[in-house]
């Protein structure tokens, strides 16, 4: 499964960078974008855990930049 999700608050490329490759590294995650420019991540990931994978995936983007909110 592949969503968008909008980002609020994604202060700056260098945590953009670092936010998709920490989500690239949760198991079951096939892809992952974060452009800052357009403050939208695109996740790819197995279908039967992607809302487990997604929660996982938000953490790590609090972890990275605590401003920073998926919309959902």
């Amino acid at each position: 499964m592949k969503k968008t999700f909008e980002l609020e608050d994604l202060d700056c490329a260098n945590c953009a960078r670092k936010m998709q490759e920490a989500i690239e590294k949760i198991p079951g995650v096939t892809s992952c974008s974060v452009n800052f420019m357009t403050q939208k991540m695109i996740l790819e990931a197995d279908d039967s855990n992607y809302e487990a994978i997604l929660k996982e995936a938000v953490k790590t983007i609090a972890k990275v930049e605590p401003d920073c909110t998926v919309l959902l």
